[in-house]
């Protein structure tokens, strides 16, 4: 596997702090590379955190699976409630897209730190990232 770029707590803190966030009533992390940074964007917008978990790949980054699997149940917010959907990466768009279902009814924005999604923190970024929180 080619070099991870690493990114520190300071440079990603300063990015969320510069990203103009939604106004939302909710703040879910996908577990498990989404809870850290939903956990940071909560406590700036001082909203409640919810978890949902997804499993797509296998530590090392490679699919596990065909799709990704939601792990457990997750009790869908009320209908038009303001959700901020937060994860790590986002490069297929299917983790996204399998959270978004479960929000149905919601109004959902995203927010990833690299890949694709309604805000990115650091779409300069391609390569794979090591993460400060992550055991490598």
């Amino acid at each position: 596997m080619p070099d991870k770029v690493p990114l520190d707590m300071v440079e990603i803190s300063r990015r969320l702090k510069a990203v103009a966030l939604p106004e939302v009533d909710l703040v879910v992390g996908v577990a498990t590379g989404g809870i850290v940074p939903a956990s940071l964007a909560a406590y700036r917008l001082e909203r409640p955190l919810a978890v949902m978990a997804i499993n797509f790949r296998a530590p090392n980054n490679s699919p596990q699976h065909q799709a990704p699997v939601l792990q457990s149940h997750f009790v869908r917010p009320a209908a038009g409630t303001r959700v901020l959907l937060v994860d790590d990466v986002s490069v297929s768009g299917q983790t996204l897209e399998l959270a978004k279902r479960q929000l149905e009814g919601c109004q959902v924005t995203t927010l990833v730190l690299k890949g694709t999604g309604d805000l990115v923190l650091f779409p300069e970024v391609g390569a794979c990232v090591f993460w400060p929180w992550k055991l490598e």
